[in-house]
């Protein structure tokens, strides 16, 4: 018999609060088993890199790569921030001083070819002989990779192919998946080949992982809260798994590593240093968060040359005071990984949802996920619009013209509105047009920069 140990993380988002207690007791745990004469094995499941943290976004994520180099992982696959926020240089570039594999299946360049720093699988052989089969995938986002200049395929079908390139070659098949639990679900119902799912995206916990027929799920939660276990005991001479069982470990309860508090805040020194440089000099006084709201609105609808346009408050959590602006202001006053977008509505449908943003619940509301990296909604502000109450009735204006019921309108909002169902109408919208790499606080720096140059004009 053999026993193989896998340790795992995910959907780290770039929260390096028990970063040096969790790579500390990796070590630990590697040397361990290793002087127990087990495999140890360290893979992670994507959205490592957030780029709402300064050192995230000074260095286009390669911070994040040292840290995993540091740690020692084995493998890891790619999420949705690693593949859809960063430009298609960065990413392409982003992996170049790797010391692990980047394990991903459904994602190649525009003319079909993978990668050089992408493989679609990789076997790691055990000293006994066990040959692990190791895949990954990534949720498909197939319409925004391919504004960035990506092709993505369906991961399903993917996942055939590796399946079918694996069976005769491995012993055991195991898929690193930043699908999500229903997609993990469902492999696990369909793809009985596949012993072990590691998951993430969805940030789910699973303490004691879950059997979905013959296939082990596992995942554990995010942002550093976990770090996830998988025990293999395997026969050695047949090369099948005797037993496999699955726990998480609390960061909480983990001892810390010594000078964490420093090492943690050095990282994000490390990042504010780099982006102290100065973008735009702001000659005018500080500017209150419902200003910069107003603002940052009206350059959305400018941005996308939209007849219209609202966004939340709650995506401005700061003030800009006067003075040198730099790239750290801006991500600290708006650090959503967040891209303009623009959605055609009848002025029908634009009436209806401009209704529904008139509802007082939206300022108190919490969010969560859609790239939010803020707490409460805030009230709905507008550009290019203006709203009229005659007792309960709402009349509509764009531009001073009443809202033609039958016309198709141009507006321009944050794209996490076409993701949420916060507005059925926009969330249904047939024609959706997403304007990357921008983030909103990019468009609010271009602002900025054009208020300045008349001032100084």
């Amino acid at each position: 018999m053999e026993v193989i140990h896998i340790y795992h993380t995910n959907d780290l988002h770039s929260h390096f609060e028990h970063w040096p207690r969790m790579q500390q007791f990796l070590e630990e745990r590697r040397k361990w088993h290793q002087d127990a004469g087990e495999e140890f094995f360290l893979f992670d499941i994507g959205d490592h890199a957030d780029r709402s943290h300064p050192l995230t976004e000074a260095t286009k994520g390669k911070g994040n790569i040292e840290l995993l180099n540091e740690a020692g992982f084995h493998a890891i696959t790619i999420g949705n921030n690693e593949g859809i926020t960063f430009p298609y240089d960065d990413l392409d570039q982003l992996y170049e001083n790797r010391q692990f594999d980047v394990l991903l299946a459904n994602l190649v360049y525009k003319d079909g070819q993978r990668p050089q720093w992408l493989k679609d699988h990789t076997i790691y052989e055990t000293k006994n002989g066990v040959k692990l089969g190791v895949t990954g995938l990534t949720a498909n986002y197939a319409y925004l990779y391919d504004l960035l200049g990506w092709q993505t395929h369906d991961p399903f079908d993917s996942l055939k192919q590796q399946i079918s390139l694996l069976k005769e070659k491995a012993d055991i098949l195991i898929l690193l998946s930043h699908l999500g639990i229903h997609d993990d679900e469902r492999i696990g119902q369909e793809f009985p080949e596949i012993e072990v799912v590691i998951g993430g995206h969805t940030h789910h916990i699973l303490h004691e992982g879950k059997m979905e027929g013959n296939t082990l799920l596992t995942c554990a939660g995010k942002y550093g809260m976990y770090i996830g276990h998988i025990q293999l005991t395997v026969d050695s001479a047949s090369g099948r798994i005797v037993e496999k069982k699955a726990w998480l470990y609390d960061t909480n309860d983990l001892p810390p590593a010594e000078n964490e508090e420093e090492k943690v805040n050095e990282l994000y020194k490390m990042g504010k240093d780099i982006l102290s440089s100065s973008v735009v000099a702001l000659d005018c006084d500080d500017i209150s968060k419902e200003d910069l709201a107003v603002m940052l609105c009206q350059a959305i609808q400018d941005w996308c040359h939209a007849d219209c346009a609202f966004m939340n408050e709650g995506l401005i959590l700061e003030s800009l005071p006067s003075g040198q602006v730099t790239r750290y202001d801006l991500l600290k006053l708006c650090p959503h990984p967040i891209n303009p977008a623009v959605v055609e509505l009848s002025g029908a449908e634009l009436k209806e949802v401009l209704v529904q943003t008139m509802d007082e619940k939206w300022k108190d509301l919490q969010i969560f996920g859609l790239g939010f990296r803020g707490k409460l909604m805030g009230k709905i502000v507008y550009s290019g619009i203006d709203v009229k109450k005659e007792k309960d009735y709402y009349h509509f204006y764009i531009h001073g013209q009443l809202i033609e019921s039958a016309r198709i309108y141009k507006l321009a909002i944050p794209d996490m509105f076409t993701f949420g169902r916060f507005f059925p109408s926009v969330f249904r919208a047939k024609h959706k047009q997403y304007y990357l790499p921008e983030f909103l606080r990019h468009l609010l720096e271009w602002r900025i920069g054009e208020i300045e140059k008349q001032s100084v004009n």
